[in-house]
C-alpha cells in the first residue's frame, strides 16, 4: 500500500511534466504532488521539492479551515497561493481535489506548481524590494475553481486579467488539473481492488509504522541541547544581518526545535510562513535520521516545533515573503545542521551554497509581441561531509529542480547563454572540499527588459566544519555593452539593454577537515580539471605542482605541509 500510494503521486507528477507549457515546470520540474488522508492528513508526496514538505501540509489545513467535508462535492476543486492561509509563496499555485467514492469523500489529491508570474510589481512575481505582500502578486485564498465539474469561468478571467503571461498561465493551470484527474483514477482504482476499509486499515497501518520508524531513529541521536545561529546577509531594503536561531532537545525519542531568538519580521521580503519553517525542520529530521521512512502525518508527531510569530521563521500579515523560499529556507536549514552536527557530526555536511539564487527576465518579446517571464533558481556547492567532497553546480537542500537547458532558453526568449560553468577556487578548501559554485552569463538580445536577481552568501561563504573553509561567496554584476562591469547589490531589480550581459555567479560550499590533510592526487586531478589553481593548490592544500607537467613535487609538498599532524 506505501508503494501504491507514492506511485499515484510519482504518476501525477509525470502526468504535470506531459502537459506544462512553462520551461519552469516542463523543463526545471519546479512542482511537488500529493496524497492526503480524508482529514487533510499527508498520506503520500513524491520525490520533489523538499521545500514543499511542510507547505502542503499547512495549504491542505488552511483549505479544511475555509471548507467543511460537506462543502465538497464529486467534481469539485479548490485553487489557492496565498502564504496566510498555509501556502508557500504567491508564484506556488495549488490545486486540490476531493476523492468520492460511494458518495463519501475518502481522499485528497493536491498539487503545487511554481507559475511564472502571477502580477505584482515585476514579472516573475518575486520582487526583491518588496515591502508587503501586495507587492508580491494575486493573492487567491481557498475558493473553487470547479465545482461539481463546472470551470468558474469567473474566477479564471479574474486571475488571468492580473498575469503577464496568459498563455503559459492557462495551459500550467489545466496540466495541474490534468495530474489531480490522474491522481483522483487511480485512488479510485485503488479502492475498487481492495475496498474502503482495507485502505482505511493501511492509512492508519502506516502512519503508526512511519512513528515508530522515527522515534527509533531519534533515540539513535544522543540526548541533550544543541544550539547554532547564522544570519541572512540583508532583506533587499538593508544590508544588516538578520539572525535565525534553534535549540534542538532531543530526549526520551522526541525532539523539541525552537526558533526563539530569531530576528523579528523584516521589511524586505525574506519573512518565512509558519508552513515553509516546517519543510526545513521536516527535510533536515529525514536527512539525520532516515531518508527511507516515507512521507506522511505520522513520520513527523515525534517533532516539535516552535517558531514565535513576527518572527523571520513565522511570519505575520501583511509582511513580504517572496524570497523566503529561496534564501531563508536555505539558512533554516544550516542553522538546523549546524545544531545536529553537535550531536551526530557524521551525519550532516558542511554548509552549502545557502541560497536557490532566483533570477528572473521578462518583458514584451519583440520577436511575439507578448510578456515574456523566464525564472530560473541557480545552483552552487554542495557541503562536503566526512566522507567525501561536496557534489558541484547543483541544486541544493530545500531545491530540487532541474536547470533549464541553454538551448531551450535561447529558443523561448530573446536571451543569449554566453557562458555557464563552474567557478575556479569557489569551494571551501578541506581534508573532503565543498563543491564548487556555478557562473551563468547572459546576454540580453533586441529587446529591452526588467531583471531580477537574489543570492546571499555574498559577504560570509558558507561555513566549513571539522577545520575545513568557508566556501567562495557569491556575486551579481551587470556588464554593459563597452565591456565595462558594475557589481550589483545581492537582492537586486533593474532594467538591462540590448547588448548587456547580466553575470550570477553562487557561492560554492564548506569543506570539511584541515585543508592539508587532503590526498595529493585528489588536489593535483582538481588542477587539471581547471577547478582550483596551482597557487591555491600551493598556499591552501600545501601541494607544489610543477605548472607545465602538473606533477606533485612531493620534496617541496612535505615542506609545505611541515607542521601539519594529522
Amino acid at each position: 500500500m506505501k508503494n501504491a500510494f507514492s506511485s499515484i503521486t510519482e504518476e501525477m507528477g509525470a502526468a504535470l511534466v506531459r502537459s506544462a507549457y512553462s520551461t519552469n515546470i516542463k523543463d526545471r520540474k519546479d512542482f511537488s504532488c500529493a496524497l492526503y488522508t480524508a482529514e487533510g492528513h499527508i498520506l503520500a508526496q513524491a520525490m520533489h521539492i523538499p521545500l514543499h514538505l511542510g507547505a502542503m501540509a499547512c495549504a491542505m489545513k488552511g483549505m479544511l479551515r475555509e471548507f467543511s467535508q460537506e462543502g465538497f462535492f464529486p467534481g469539485d476543486m479548490v485553487i489557492m497561493n496565498d502564504p496566510y492561509f498555509g501556502a508557500a509563496h504567491k508564484p506556488d499555485i495549488m490545486v486540490f481535489t476531493p476523492i468520492f467514492f460511494e458518495e463519501r469523500c475518502i481522499a485528497f489529491v493536491g498539487n503545487t506548481a511554481h507559475h511564472i508570474d502571477v502580477g505584482g510589481m515585476i514579472p516573475g512575481s518575486l520582487p526583491p524590494n518588496a515591502t508587503e505582500t501586495f507587492h508580491e502578486g494575486t493573492a487567491i485564498p481557498p475558493v473553487k475553481l470547479k465545482h461539481r465539474g463546472e470551470l468558474n469561468q469567473g474566477i479564471l478571467k479574474i486571475l488571468e486579467r492580473n498575469v503577464r503571461t496568459l498563455h503559459e498561465f492557462r495551459g500550467d493551470l489545466m496540466a495541474q488539473m490534468a495530474a489531480n484527474t490522474v491522481g483522483e483514477r487511480r485512488f479510485l482504482e485503488l479502492c475498487g481492488s481492495y475496498g474502503t476499509v482495507s485502505i482505511k486499515e493501511a492509512i492508519e497501518g502506516l502512519e503508526t509504522y512511519c512513528e515508530r520508524r522515527m522515534v527509533q531513529e531519534i533515540e539513535k541521536i544522543p540526548e541533550g541541547t544543541y544550539s547554532f545561529e547564522d544570519h541572512v546577509e540583508g532583506d533587499g531594503i538593508t544590508d544588516d544581518l538578520f539572525p535565525i536561531r534553534t535549540t534542538v532537545t532531543v530526549k526520551g525519542g522526541r525532539v523539541r526545535i525552537d526558533f526563539t531568538g530569531s530576528s523579528p519580521c523584516t521589511k524586505g521580503p525574506i519573512n518565512s510562513v509558519y508552513g515553509i519553517t516546517l519543510a526545513c525542520v521536516y527535510y533536515v529530521m529525514k536527512a539525520v535520521t532516515d531518508p527511507s521512512i516515507p512521507t506522511n502525518e505520522g513520520t513527523y508527531r515525534p517533532v516539535e516545533v516552535i517558531a514565535p510569530e513576527g518572527t523571520i521563521v513565522n511570519a505575520s500579515f501583511p509582511s513580504a515573503m517572496g524570497l523566503a523560499n529561496t534564501i531563508t529556507s536555505q539558512r533554516i536549514v544550516d542553522v538546523l545542521l549546524g545544531a545536529f552536527y553537535q550531536a551526530i557530526p557524521q551525519k550532516v555536511c558542511a554548509a552549502c551554497t545557502g541560497s536557490m539564487t532566483p533570477c528572473g527576465f521578462g518583458g514584451i518579446n519583440s520577436r511575439t509581441g507578448r510578456y515574456f517571464s523566464y525564472v530560473e533558481t541557480y545552483g552552487g556547492g554542495y557541503g562536503a561531509t566526512h566522507a567525501q567532497d561536496g557534489i558541484s553546480g547543483v541544486h541544493t537542500h530545500m531545491s530540487n529542480s532541474q536547470n533549464a537547458p541553454t538551448e531551450v532558453i535561447e529558443i523561448t526568449y530573446p536571451l543569449m547563454v554566453e557562458k555557464y560553468g563552474l567557478v575556479p577556487d569557489s569551494e571551501g578548501p578541506g581534508n573532503y572540499r565543498g563543491g564548487f559554485g556555478m557562473v551563468r552569463e547572459v546576454r540580453v538580445l533586441e529587446t529591452e527588459m526588467q531583471v531580477r536577481a537574489s543570492t546571499d552568501r555574498v559577504t560570509t561563504g558558507p561555513y566549513g566544519l571539522e577545520g575545513g573553509g568557508n566556501g567562495g561567496k557569491a556575486k551579481l554584476m551587470l556588464e554593459y555593452a563597452d565591456g565595462h562591469r558594475r557589481e550589483l547589490p545581492p537582492k537586486s531589480t533593474f532594467e538591462a539593454h540590448p547588448g548587456e550581459k547580466v553575470i550570477i555567479q553562487t557561492a560554492g560550499a564548506g569543506g570539511w577537515g584541515n585543508a592539508k590533510a587532503r590526498d595529493p592526487e585528489n588536489v593535483k586531478s582538481d588542477v587539471i580539471q581547471g577547478l582550483i589553481s596551482i597557487r591555491r593548490a600551493r598556499e591552501i592544500y600545501g601541494v607544489q605542482l610543477d605548472p607545465e607537467t602538473f606533477e606533485i613535487d612531493w620534496v617541496a609538498t612535505r615542506e609545505l605541509r611541515k607542521g601539519y599532524s594529522p
